[in-house]
């Protein structure tokens, strides 16, 4: 799994013009994408190490103070150029899902994206701080 990471102020995502999801506060975006081998064990460890990530004001982490996760499937993270220009994927079955409810059961408020839809997020950056994070 592959995630990016970015402390945000507030972000937000569209599906045919209509919300989706939103965090209207400080929080984390977070862009996942899965490839063919993860397992719902790497969507468990991605989801405590996002938990705990300590890139929020002050050095907290969103288990600190409770802050929001904005969590996006973005499966073009894993796309292969090595042949061409064209980005092309292995098809996968998504792990998006298990991640949020690793998440929640940690206590998380996420909210989400549609799998598979043309979504248009929005986002302002905070800092900027951006992470990529590999499992």
């Amino acid at each position: 799994m592959r995630a990016v990471v970015q402390r945000v102020s507030r972000a937000s995502v569209a599906v045919d013009g209509a919300v989706v999801g939103a965090i209207e506060e400080p929080g984390l975006l977070v862009l996942v994408g899965v490839t063919h081998d993860d397992t719902p064990e790497q969507a468990g460890r991605l989801a405590a190490k996002l938990w705990g990530l300590r890139i929020l004001d002050g050095e907290k982490s969103c288990s600190d103070v409770g802050a929001p996760l904005l969590v996006i499937s973005q499966f073009t993270l894993y796309a292969d150029l090595a042949k061409g220009r064209r980005p092309s994927w292995s098809a996968a079955e998504p792990l998006v899902g298990a991640l949020v409810q690793a998440l929640r059961e940690l206590g998380a408020r996420v909210e989400t994206g549609v799998f598979g839809a043309d979504m248009k997020v929005s986002l302002v950056n905070d800092g900027p701080v951006t992470i990529i994070i590999d499992l």
